[in-house]
Parts: structure tokens; sequence; C-alpha cells
């Protein structure tokens, strides 16, 4: 997911503003909003985590997939209600490379009611705790809730003496290790093209008529073409018809997304519990 930014006009709208002194949203007048629904913000952060984190980073700062800085853009400084925001995530820029988002309205309001929570925090982050207070601690869940969680949703694909074995080890940051386990398995490697890690990759299989069977990774898919990237490294374009040819996508991280539905906030807190357990 990219929201384009208009860097000068933020700039120019943050001196404006450090000269009338702080507000209450954060330095740009354009943060000066109600707080957001606290529901709906969670689901948002979930859902970014998944569909926009690897574009845009985890703090909003730009991901390795070369998605700009949000807290700079001046479309998400202004957006109020996500009448901004979702048209982007919806596909309104995509003649300057930012693609439609598979999500629907719901979550895509979601997503810019995130932002904006991010965003009006400008000027607060970083300061250190109230004297006497300890940092706010990210384990607040229950390891022996999370492990039946994990067991009843998870346990399907992953094993803690398999693929997760050792994995609080791997993430000894309970903040990293939750956002990592959320979005999947983590943003790939910088330097990285885009879908090609082969963990997280979705795959398709193209069948004609004729039986003739293409396989490779889904580059692109709409009701009228279907465009893939064969082994050898050379793309493909197949024109659809309905059910003609039979497409079948294999999507690796199918699963996270569905959970975004179906977990709440203690669940992932819970499940988190159990995984720093797993060193």
């Amino acid at each position: 997911m990219r929201i384009f930014l208009g860097s000068a006009a933020a700039l120019l709208l943050l001196g404006v503003a450090r000269a009338q002194g702080p507000t209450p949203g954060g330095f740009v007048p354009g943060q000066e909003r109600p707080a957001g629904d606290p529901v709906q913000i969670a689901r948002g952060g979930k859902v970014y985590s998944v569909s926009c984190r690897s574009c845009h980073g985890a703090d909003l700062r730009g991901g390795d997939m070369g998605g700009p800085n949000l807290l700079r853009s001046q479309l998400a400084l202004s957006d109020r209600d996500g009448e901004l925001i979702v048209p982007v995530i919806q596909g309104s820029l995509q003649a300057s490379g930012m693609p439609a988002i598979n999500m629907s309205t719901e979550d895509a309001k979601a997503v810019a009611a995130y932002v904006r929570s991010v965003l009006a925090t400008i000027g607060t982050q970083g300061k250190p705790p109230a004297t006497g207070q300890a940092p706010p601690d990210v384990l607040v869940g229950n390891a022996k809730r999370g492990q039946a969680y994990f067991q009843a949703k998870c346990s399907g694909c992953h094993s803690p003496s398999g693929d997760l074995q050792g994995i609080a080890t791997k993430y000894p940051d309970p903040k990293t290790l939750q956002n990592t386990w959320v979005a999947g398995g983590g943003r790939p490697r910088r330097g990285a093209t885009p879908g090609t890690s082969a963990a997280r990759a979705v795959t398709v299989s193209i069948t004609q008529p004729s039986g003739q069977t293409v396989k490779g990774r889904l580059v692109r898919i709409d009701d009228f073409l279907v465009t893939l990237q064969l082994p050898d490294g050379t793309t493909r374009t197949i024109r659809r018809d309905g059910d003609v040819p039979k497409v079948e996508l294999h999507d690796p991280l199918k699963g996270h997304r569905d959970l975004l539905s179906v977990y709440s906030d203690e669940n992932m807190h819970d499940v988190t519990a159990y995984l720093v357990t797993l060193k």
C-alpha cells in the first residue's frame, strides 16, 4: 500500500504550526481530530500489519518495498474520516504506482483510522515514561490461553518444535515478535523483489481446456487477465473468460489474513505471551 505525499506542503504546514505553538493532535493542524474509536484503530493496525507494512514500514516511515513515509504524507495528514486514504487503498492512484489493495471498505477505513492515530502521536513519541513509572509492557497476555489458541488455530501450519523452534530467541523483543507473527513472518529482506520470497509468494496454477498447465508466481490477477512470473524469470499474461482457464491460487499468508477478522486483541496478546516461551 503506497499513499503518496507532498513533502514541501507538509513541511510548510509544519513550519506554520511551530510558529503558532504545539496543538493538541501534534504539530500539524491537519492532525487536530477527535480521538478515534479504539476498536477500529486496533483492527486497522492488524490489517495494516498484513497488507501495508511491507511497503510503508512498521512505523509508517517507509518499508523495504519502496513505499513512501506516511508520517510526511500531506494526504494522510489531511484525512479526517478515510475520505482521502480509502480511495487510494481502492486504487485511485494506480497510475502513479500505488496498486489497489484487496480489502473491504470497512477494513480500509480502519487502516485510515490507524494511520491517523499514529500521526496524532507526532511530537510525543520518544519521550521517556513519567518519573517513577515503568515503560508499557507488550506482554499483557496469558501464555496458557495463548498456547490453547495456537493449538486450535495455528498448529495445522506451524509447530513449536518445527518452524517456530527458538522463535523467541530469533526475535527477543516481544513487540517485534508480535508484529512478526501477526504479519505472517515479517518483512522480506532489504533489496528483495516484492513477492519473491518462497515462503511468502502467492503462486498460481493455470489449467487450459486442453489440459496444459502453467505454474508460477502471481504478478497480477483481475476478472479478465492473469499475469504470472515463470520459473525462468519471464512473465506471461493469459486472458480469462469466466472460469476458463481454471485458475488456482495458493497464498501462504491467507491463514493469517483470515484470522484478522477472527481473533481479538486478547487472542493476539495471549499468543504473543505463549510464543515468547519458545526459546
